[in-house]
């Protein structure tokens, strides 16, 4: 098993994109599944939606994958499932996010994506909870992102590598989605460094800059997801309103219990967008 000590992509030295590629071969070592159609990042609040799109064939222990480990935040599994869609493809469903805020670096943030780029998804599908600006967005809203802002102020591109984000997230998804249900918003994901919640002054910046949702996940894996050449589709769901727009303090307890409640809505409309891939 290995242990934050050991995992390869701690060195400099090593290509990231060598591991991912190692990785990709033990998932299809592990599953008999030579190749996966799509990929799915469940965050919190999302994860439920793994046993409504298809079969689970084979559900693997991510650190037992190079370069995975075991997930520091309630509410991710730490597994790694293959499930076989009733269309005959193969989805990779990753619940094993490292976020930015563990100080493991970005190589181990993006390296679930690449990964799944490596078994040969071509879709990605990235899912977090967070805090709405949009005051009409309840707790239990789902959100479709349209774009981001990156403000960790970081990124997992290395070295001269220049890559286009005009629509990072998929218009022709988003309309997909859409067509599922027409009653989808969409907005903005600001990505903070975190762990700790935005100030209400932050949250105040971020709807200045052209911000609607806030959270601490998704767009450095979104980059990533893009470098790999993937079409991505991101959706958040709103655990909470952000601080400053929602008057009593915020706590992660609020957050799991808000995706605890929304989880049959927000699986079931996932399922749905995924049958129609």
């Amino acid at each position: 098993m290995l242990t934050p000590e050991t995992n390869p992509l701690d060195d400099p030295q090593t290509d990231p994109f060598d591991v991912a590629r190692i990785a990709a071969e033990q998932i299809a070592a592990a599953t008999g599944v030579e190749r996966h159609d799509v990929a799915l990042t469940l965050g919190s609040g999302w994860g439920k939606a793994a046993d409504l799109i298809g079969e689970t064939t084979h559900t693997i222990p991510a650190q037992e994958i190079i370069g995975f480990s075991a997930p520091a935040l309630e509410g991710h599994v730490g597994t790694l499932r293959s499930v076989l869609l009733p269309s005959g493809k193969r989805a990779l469903v990753i619940g094993a996010r490292t976020h930015y805020y563990e100080n493991h670096g970005v190589r181990r943030v993006v390296h679930s994506v690449r990964t799944a780029a490596a078994t040969g998804a071509k879709t990605m599908i990235l899912t977090n909870g967070a805090g709405g600006i949009k005051q009409t967005w309840t707790p239990g809203t789902p959100v479709l992102i349209s774009d981001h802002i990156n403000l960790t102020a970081d990124s997992p591109l290395e070295g001269a590598t220049f890559i286009d984000l005009t629509d990072l997230y998929s218009t022709r998804l988003r309309e997909l989605a859409k067509s599922i249900d027409s009653s989808l918003d969409e907005g903005v994901y600001c990505q903070f460094r975190g762990p700790h919640y935005e100030t209400p002054a932050e949250v105040q910046m971020a709807k200045a800059i052209g911000g609607h949702i806030v959270g601490m996940s998704t767009a450095l894996e979104a980059i990533a997801a893009r470098q790999a050449g993937m079409e991505i589709l991101g959706m958040s769901l709103i655990t909470n309103l952000a601080a400053g727009i929602q008057k009593t303090p915020l706590s992660h307890q609020e957050v799991i219990e808000a995706g605890r409640e929304a989880e049959p809505v927000i699986t079931s409309l996932l399922a749905r967008i995924v049958a129609a891939l």
